[in-house]
């Protein structure tokens, strides 16, 4: 099964439909998942009665701890309320039962693990974004109640063709149209369309056959005929192969889910959607097919990632003439190269091109400024919730000796009052929010997910470039990602190293391999040469260099290049338990150490630093960016001072002053700026020894 996102867009009787039909379906949640929390606290407190697993079976029972009991609670509630059956129907409200109950079985059942959810609260408001709707059923005709979706891609195209294609274009040629050529023309209010009549007959939804639209019969007490929402198709021809995979036969449509998402941009704040589940397999574009048919089965690779970037290494199965090249790879350029799969070891390091790095920075002032916004507003709206700054109060003195009467405070600059243990002495949830405030909160939280978006989309492409040079067989350290955020927060969260390993598995999955992971205690990775020497090696030394002197094979590489080419010849006697995991030396000797053409450079590739706060570009300097403008290059220096400041009075700065010796150097690898500022300690005890690749 698939899974369509379809956007909706009402007119204004039907956007004043639809709120009060999440309204209704939010009171009748909101009231079930009452009766679930004190029927779950009921149970918590009769321990006594559920000694033996039958007890415990008749007191579930007898406090109606089940699917049915809950179904039949909504349906009580449903007949109980007036107002409810004028939106909901006894469908919606079984369906929006089954999801209480999916929590409270959380609750009530331990898992695989032996752990438990807590017990269901009643939620909010905002959180509720899902109305679930009912199957279609496929073995009795035209039967499908609550949400149904009706009309036919064809008919689509027929009424919203773009006026530069031909009459009679059928979706199919649609869908062979290069990128970028419209197909559609869909006015800004697409009309809604009506059911066909039979001879003056009531309009059956069943034959109609025009644009998509959306049907919703309403309650069994509504007098308002049905609820039609007209769909809105991507308008280009990029997405019509994807259009023509999932709608292009109705009988293939499953289920409908009416879905809501915060968008600021859209009357009353909410953008609709219809989350359409088609029987059908999950689109794969044709590129996508073809280049995971060509992967190069042959080769096994090795991956070695770190907090701001991923190296591999990959070399032939059968191990051949010595010999390798280096490819520099990033999210937003190529990897791939034919004629290097066929050569011995190929070395690729994943970073961010400085480009990149610049447009995470602008953004994450973007994402300041809003939130010291969505502060200001609330400390504006609930001035008795906070205590005046520092100079506020020196002020309010001045006045006072002055005579002066005192000056209201409009937004309190202090700490919020709290009581002797620490807590607000009013939750932040009782706060009173202006329209304003709500109305940027949802701008930020639009803009979070657009970042969470293109993260995931540049994890994707990066991880099918490594995959189509590489293979789909890789070997990679089990490490915990999230001990790394507690060191080196900030850069983890701009390279995100753990989405980008999860994109990799997920390919390397979906090519016919596999991403195995090695336990670092068994292996210790970094912290060896590939002709089986010991070089022990602290994380700030960035360079591998097996001394001959010292009894060493003489290989002197980039430390992160070294290890993944080591990762490449480990092998474990049980795929899914990382602790078998051992080194084949001998053929990474035989490999790595021969000393061929071009395998120098492909374990050499030098790391590109991340700059530190205080030396990285402004925003619009990098290259291809637009120049800045007079105003930014006056204010420039003023926040350069600011920062320089700071960082002299902080101890817990991110950026070395000018006053302060260079970043230190050990063995023959300089620190990283990111392992060279300072750091706040965020837990008493050593941290575990994976996080410093340590055995």
């Amino acid at each position: 099964m698939t899974v369509v996102r379809l956007r909706l867009t009402p007119d204004p009787a039907a956007r004043h439909r639809l709120e009060h039909l999440f309204g209704a379906a939010w009171s009748l949640k909101r009231a079930l998942r009452r009766d679930a929390r004190s029927r779950a606290l009921a149970f918590r407190a009769g321990h006594r009665r559920r000694r033996t697993p039958a007890e415990t079976k008749r007191l579930r029972v007898r406090l109606g701890l089940s699917r049915d009991a809950l179904e039949r609670a909504a349906y009580r509630h449903l007949d109980a309320s007036g107002h409810l059956r004028h939106h909901l129907s006894k469908a919606v409200a079984m369906h929006i039962a089954d999801e209480v109950w999916t929590g409270l079985e959380r609750h009530l059942f331990a898992d695989a693990s032996g752990c438990r959810q807590g017990v269901p609260g009643a939620g909010a408001w905002w959180e509720f974004t899902r109305i679930p709707g009912r199957a279609r059923s496929h073995t009795m005709p035209r039967k499908w109640e609550t949400f149904r979706l009706h009309g036919t891609l064809a008919g689509h195209l027929a009424a919203h063709r773009a006026p530069g294609l031909p009459e009679g274009t059928t979706p199919e040629e649609a869908a062979a149209l290069p990128p970028g050529a419209s197909v559609l023309t869909q006015p800004r209010t697409v009309p809604v369309p009506s059911a066909p009549r039979n001879w003056g007959t009531k309009g059956l939804w069943w034959e109609h056959e025009g644009p998509l639209t959306l049907v919703y019969a309403g309650g069994p007490d509504g007098c308002r005929g049905d609820l039609v929402v007209p769909v809105r198709l991507p308008q280009g021809a990029g997405q019509w192969p994807h259009l023509l995979h999932t709608l292009a036969d109705p009988e293939a449509f499953h289920k409908v889910d009416l879905v809501r998402r915060q968008d600021p941009a859209e009357p009353g704040g909410w953008r609709y959607e219809a989350h359409l589940m088609v029987l059908r397999p999950a689109y794969v574009p044709a590129s996508t097919v073809v280049r995971r048919v060509q992967v190069p089965t042959g080769r096994r690779g090795g991956v070695d990632g770190n907090v701001s970037n991923l190296a591999v290494v990959s070399a032939p199965a059968e191990p051949g003439p010595a010999g390798g090249a280096a490819v520099e790879a990033s999210p937003h350029t190529a990897v791939t190269s034919p004629g290097l799969v066929s050569s011995g070891v190929v070395s690729s390091k994943v970073t961010l091109p400085p480009d990149e790095r610049d447009r995470i920075a602008r953004r994450e002032r973007k994402r300041r400024r809003r939130q010291r916004a969505l502060e200001r507003s609330r400390r504006a709206s609930n001035t008795t919730q906070y205590e005046p700054g520092r100079r506020q109060r020196k002020r309010q003195r001045r006045r006072q000796a002055a005579g002066l009467p005192p000056k209201q405070v409009p937004v309190p600059g202090g700490p919020r009052i709290a009581r002797a243990d620490g807590r607000p002495r009013r939750a932040y949830r009782r706060d009173t929010l202006s329209g304003s405030y709500r109305r940027l909160r949802a701008r930020d939280a639009a803009a979070a997910q657009r970042i969470a978006q293109s993260r995931k989309t540049r994890a994707r492409q990066t991880a099918g470039q490594i995959v189509a040079v590489h293979g789909p067989n890789l070997v990679i350290e089990d490490c915990r990602i999230s001990g790394w955020f507690r060191l080196w927060g900030r850069a983890c969260a701009r390279f995100t190293p753990g989405m980008l390993i999860t994109a990799l598995d997920h390919e390397c999955r979906a090519s016919g391999g596999r991403l195995l992971r090695a336990a670092t205690r068994a292996t210790a990775l970094s912290q060896h040469c590939p002709c089986g020497r010991r070089v022990p090696k602290h994380l700030s030394v960035r360079t591998h260099h097996c001394r001959i002197e010292d009894g060493g094979c003489g290989l002197t590489g980039d430390r992160d290049l070294v290890a993944a080419a080591l990762a490449a010849f480990v092998h474990l006697q049980d795929p899914c338990d990382p602790s078998t995991a051992r080194v084949d030396y001998e053929s990474s000797r035989r490999v790595l150490c021969a000393g061929g053409p071009g395998l120098p450079g492909a374990l050499s590739e030098s790391t590109a630093p991340i700059p530190t706060p205080g030396t990285s570009t402004r925003a619009g300097a990098g290259t291809g960016n637009a120049a800045a403008t007079p105003t930014e290059r006056r204010r420039e220096p003023r926040r350069r001072n600011r920062r320089v400041a700071s960082a002299r009075r902080t101890r817990t700065s991110t950026a070395p002053t000018p006053d302060e010796p260079p970043p230190p150097t050990m063995g023959q690898g300089a620190v990283t700026p990111d392992r060279h500022r300072k750091r706040t300690r965020l837990f008493n005890k050593p941290p575990p020894r994976d996080l410093f690749n340590r055995p």
